[in-house]
């Protein structure tokens, strides 16, 4: 799987997600920090790369924007952390198969998760 990190999320997640064997892109490194979320999504849409993001914007307005998308994980916590978002990221990794992730946008929070469009029951 292809990863494209937006400037917020936690630079760790790369190694991790490296470690893991997934390709990872890094908006700060490629010189795109302070870019719009539609250039991100573009990026990530030309690389093949499912966004990783802090940024809730991105799930509340992303239908909006693309719907041919390879898919974004929003990590919305209360008291974001890197080690706890880093930990929700890898629940889901676990949990969601990665067939069901282009075209959707997801929120994971503290203890839940939804999707936009929903997932099929």
């Amino acid at each position: 799987m292809t990863f494209l990190l937006d400037e917020n999320f936690p630079k760790a997640a790369a190694s991790a997600l490296r470690g893991m064997e997934h390709e990872v892109f890094d908006v700060r490194e490629m010189g795109m920090a302070g870019c719009t979320d539609a250039a991100v999504l573009a990026k990530a849409e030309e690389l093949g790369a499912v966004i990783l993001t802090t940024d809730r914007d991105f799930f509340h307005t992303l239908q909006h924007r693309s719907i041919h998308h390879p898919g974004v994980i929003t990590i919305a916590l209360r008291k974001p952390s890197r080690a706890a978002i880093i930990e929700r990221l890898d629940w889901f990794l676990v949990h969601v198969p990665s067939e069901q992730w282009a075209g959707r946008a997801f929120q994971l929070r503290d203890n839940t998760w939804v999707s936009k469009p929903p997932l099929q029951q």
